[in-house]
């Protein structure tokens, strides 16, 4: 783990990088509280500090006040190391936003205490993020596909309904359907099923530009949100998708399987209502099942 040491006085600083670099710890040393803020604002800034509450240019009080006022999901653990002893300076230095304190000159079995708990206080708040994290993914994508769910493409949908308004751009909506996928289920089982589900996903990722958004919107049903400057062909876009689920076998626990989709495209400037874009789009997916299934068919409106 990366500690920071800010001690503008050179004997401490260098006896505190030999004791922290002895107990395994990967030591980056300042001698004012500029270079140490200056360090708390690089990409890999460390996630522990020992700041030196007297030091040229910006004391460890001011340090301490600038990172907790910065907006970030890891903010680092901070002990003030300092000679003052009076109460209130510790509850300055607290209120500032200080984990814990050590007074000098230190002791060496003291601070390495306060620095394993700073080290454990660190570890449960990084595990505490990935648990957020994971959450927040599970509450955003299917759990079969691992697309986007139905509620977070609506969500998308209407984002980018909005920002084309805003930027006077177009957004294309596609809504893909499997064509006679219970046959699928019927002929081989729901787990080929499944299994279908996620190769067309991974053959529509795979086609797809890096920025448009793909989601399930139901069963066997996808939503690709494509925006851009200019109107989507489905000559392009939509008809490279289709060719690459008709030209590919999806490959299944139980057999290969050849499958075909459906696609119907709207557009909009934005202007239209998200209620009155799904419905076009659903209509051009009807016109397109109903003229024999594998195309793709526009909407009108």
């Amino acid at each position: 783990m990366k500690i920071l040491i800010a001690e503008d006085d050179d004997t401490s600083r260098r006896m505190l990088s030999a004791v922290l670099g002895k107990w395994g710890y990967e030591v980056t040393a300042t001698a004012d509280g500029v270079r140490a803020w200056e360090a708390f604002r690089q990409p890999d800034a460390p996630r522990l500090a020992i700041l030196d509450w007297m030091m040229p240019g910006m004391d460890g009080i001011e340090v301490c006040r600038k990172i907790r006022a910065a907006d970030t999901q890891n903010p680092p653990y901070i002990i003030m190391l300092t000679s003052l002893d009076e109460h209130q300076d510790v509850v300055q230095g607290l209120k500032a936003g200080a984990d814990d304190y050590v007074s000098k000159p230190h002791n060496n079995a003291e601070l390495r205490a306060r620095v394993g708990v700073g080290q454990r206080m660190i570890e449960l708040q990084a595990e505490r993020n990935q648990a957020q994290d994971a959450l927040a993914h599970e509450a955003m994508h299917d759990p079969l596909t691992g697309t986007l769910n139905r509620r977070a493409i609506l969500r998308s949908l209407r984002r980018e309904s909005a920002r084309a308004r805003r930027e006077n751009r177009t957004l294309s909506v596609g809504l893909c359907d499997i064509d006679h996928f219970k046959a699928v289920n019927d002929t081989y089982g729901h787990q080929v099923g499944d299994d279908v589900l996620c190769g067309f996903v991974q053959r529509a990722q795979s086609t797809l530009r890096t920025y448009d958004l793909l989601g399930r919107y139901g069963g066997e049903e996808f939503l690709v949100l494509a925006s851009g400057g200019a109107k989507v062909s489905e000559t392009s876009l939509y008809e490279r998708l289709r060719e690459a689920v008709e030209r590919n076998m999806i490959s299944t626990r139980g057999a290969d399987v050849a499958v075909t989709v459906s696609i119907g495209v709207a557009e909009s400037d934005g202007k239209d209502g998200v209620d009155d874009l799904l419905a076009a789009v659903d209509a051009a997916l009807y016109e397109a099942k109903d003229g024999g299934r594998n195309c793709v068919c526009r909407s009108g409106m």
